[in-house]
């Protein structure tokens, strides 16, 4: 998996709340069983009109803003418990999800695909999408290991709290498989100690 330890980027803002997995991938996109392809069909009925002609109204269309942070509105990744909402998000280009809450099964499938959830409050996001809206170009920065974001413009910031076990992981590309292999010797001297006993 990639490492997330720092990232300054620009993001992209989407204000709707309570934007559940369907709408991030609609379910008849969920018959491929590996991970290639998601991202184009991210948020597919927002981002392209019936005729299947892009909308130009939808943020994720509009020419100012880019960047690997989606900024979105609260309670995101609600509904069903398709991992497959974490695997467009991540395969779309995103590394950073912005909310003032999560649906936990949405927090889990993103942080086991190295996509960071960060949680703000609600007055922090306000601050957020004010800002992306009057300077797109502008930046923010998420700093895992001090979980920590910070909104370069204006100085403001916030600390984030995240699971210390997926913090590790992330901080050095690990999933659950990778973590074990790394603490293969600790496991090993336990192992010999049991025997001994």
């Amino acid at each position: 998996m990639e490492k997330f330890i720092k990232l300054t980027d620009t993001a992209i803002p989407l204000e709707t709340e309570n934007i559940d997995t369907d709408q991030i991938i609609p379910a008849r996109f969920l018959k491929a069983t590996d991970k290639a392809g998601f991202g184009e069909n991210l948020f597919r009925d927002w981002r392209y009109t019936n005729e299947g002609k892009l909308n130009t109204e939808f943020s994720l269309n509009n020419p100012l803003f880019t960047g690997t942070i989606l900024v979105a509105g609260d309670n995101f990744g609600c509904g069903s418990s398709r991992e497959h909402a974490a695997w467009a998000l991540k395969a779309y280009g995103f590394k950073a999800v912005v909310s003032s809450y999560f649906a936990d099964i949405f927090k889990g499938n993103a942080l086991n695909n190295s996509l960071l959830p960060v949680q703000v409050s609600p007055e922090f996001l306000q601050s957020l999408f004010k800002y992306i809206k009057a300077d797109p170009l502008g930046q923010i920065t998420i700093d895992l290991e001090k979980q920590q974001i910070l909104i370069l413009g204006t100085g403001e910031s916030e600390k984030f709290e995240i699971d210390p076990y997926k913090k590790t992981c992330m901080l050095n590309g690990y999933d659950d498989i990778d973590f074990l292999l790394s603490r293969l010797d600790s496991i090993k001297k336990y192992e010999e100690k049991q025997l001994e006993l």
